[in-house]
């Protein structure tokens, strides 16, 4: 490891492109900057839109937009993308191309690994004029035993890419929210025959959950590690409180000032690889039932990743492990590229927090 305090690995939206599907449920050529475009301000104070500066509004299939953003990340002191990938079962996958494309090119040259979004598609996540009642189902997982051989099988170039990030030299894989996936622990085992079979030394597994009481659960599973997203503690809004919000037409806020006060660090232990926040507001997909912090800036960024890398716990290959969520999702407005408001500031915080 370099002079970082910690390796930090950053979640990756690879969905700012068109493709089949969206063109199907919101017409030709939707990429989720319509949403990040026509974002407006809700409440005296909020931020909207955020434009992008550097990089513009770029489509993921051009090699030359990943390369830039793969620069970035690394003067930044980000160790490497954690994509989401997913798979719905049937060999049916989404946003997969710009991934296809780093492997198939052999660019960038900059370390990555997998992050399964194990969860059905919503139309809330994608519309924020729907009503917080008014949920359809876009995309279902589906699992069999089949399925399981058969996903191994299609991610097997991207294991096996040399650039493929490891801990304990073990192939990372992220799963979000494994309780949803009855067949996990069938999953996780028959994973590691398989990667031992094909030569690939193992699987280092790591279950990303949403609330504290869902460690225990996972502990209880052949997973080696997990990654807590706070979000949902900072913002456990019930659906009567988001019905509020859409009739009061004010969403859910918080003061990113109490990230620092109310960040738990007691669940950090020595299997939990803690989560770093730059910003956070959803009202770009959800309008006035999103959630959001108010008045982030770059150095109480710092602060945060400072704090978060002092309760970070060293693992096995005696390195901190941070995950940043996120690296570019934009409408969900936790994002470190450049926008216009900052410019590179976040950046330099994150790079002032690893290395000073």
């Amino acid at each position: 490891m370099d002079n970082r305090k910690a390796r930090v690995i950053a979640f990756y939206l690879p969905q700012f492109h068109p493709f089949k599907e969206n063109d199907e449920w919101w017409g030709k050529g939707f990429t989720e900057w319509h949403n990040v475009a026509k974002a407006r301000p809700l409440f005296r104070g909020h931020v909207q839109p955020h434009i992008p500066a550097d990089l513009g509004f770029y489509d993921l299939r051009l090699a030359e937009t990943r390369e830039q953003q793969a620069e970035l990340a690394k003067e930044a002191g980000v160790d490497g993308f954690c994509y989401w990938h997913y798979w719905f079962g049937n060999g049916k996958q989404l946003l997969e191309k710009p991934l296809q494309e780093v492997v198939r090119l052999h660019q960038p040259d900059f370390p990555f690994c997998l992050g399964w979004a194990n969860h059905d598609w919503m139309k809330k996540l994608w519309n924020s004029e729907i009503s917080p009642t008014n949920f359809e189902k876009l995309m279902v997982q589906h699992y069999s035993k089949q399925d399981i051989d058969d996903h191994f099988y299609a991610m097997l170039p991207m294991f096996k890419d040399p650039r493929y990030m490891r801990i304990d030299n073990r192939l990372i894989f992220l799963v979000y929210e494994p309780r949803h996936n009855p067949l996990m622990k069938e999953h996780i085992e028959r994973w590691q025959e398989l990667a031992k079979k094909e030569g690939l030394g193992g699987f280092y597994f790591i279950a990303q959950c949403k609330r504290k009481e869902e460690l225990d659960m996972y502990r209880q599973m052949p997973f080696d590690a997990l990654n807590y997203d706070c979000l949902y503690y900072f913002f456990n809004a019930s659906r009567f409180h988001k019905i509020l919000a859409y009739i009061f037409r004010h969403p859910i806020t918080m003061d990113y000032k109490r990230i620092l006060k109310k960040y738990e660090t007691s669940y950090i232990k020595e299997d939990v690889y803690p989560t770093i926040y730059p910003n956070w507001d959803t009202t770009p997909r959800r309008g006035v039932i999103g959630t959001l912090f108010k008045n982030s800036t770059p150095e109480l960024f710092e602060q945060h990743v400072r704090q978060i890398i002092d309760a970070a716990p060293v693992n096995t290959d005696g390195e901190k492990v941070v995950f940043l969520k996120s690296w570019n999702e934009w409408a969900e407005g936790n994002y470190m590229e450049p926008d216009t408001q900052y410019g590179h500031r976040y950046l330099e915080a994150l790079h002032n927090a690893l290395f000073n």
